[in-house]
């Protein structure tokens, strides 16, 4: 089992957004921005593309539904989608409040931010999911 598979099940602590049965939003650790959360499906894939069509089309349905409580919850021009990563075999999507291009620069200083803080954003997003 995976990071991400664990954190999913609850064996490893998150700041959870939102979920379902089939997958599982919640906050990044070094996040580029207030607001940044990761979608991942529970099933562990390696890549995203490698779901299958109906599971790839629910799984773009649960993070939009994110994405529209992430707006809500942090209110910006967009809410950016990025698939990347290789450092975690499990398929996972960024979703990231930004009102410019720059918001979602990843080689910029991520935030440091408290549980205290953690746990308030998340809280705001779960509030508006």
């Amino acid at each position: 089992m995976d990071i991400f598979s664990k954190i999913a099940a609850g064996e490893i602590p998150s700041y959870k957004c939102a979920e379902s049965d089939k997958f599982y939003a919640f906050l990044d650790i070094n996040p580029v921005a207030k607001g940044h959360t990761l979608v991942i499906p529970r099933r562990e894939v390696d890549y995203i593309y490698d779901m299958d069509d109906d599971e790839l089309a629910e799984y773009q349905v649960f993070a939009k539904q994110v994405a529209v409580a992430l707006k809500k919850a942090f209110p910006c021009k967009k809410v950016a989608q990025v698939v990347l990563g290789l450092e975690v075999p499990h398929a996972h999507i960024h979703l990231i409040p930004m009102n410019s291009e720059a918001d979602v620069d990843f080689r910029r200083e991520k935030l440091k931010l408290s549980s205290e803080e953690m746990t308030a954003i998340a809280e705001k997003i779960r509030s508006n999911f």
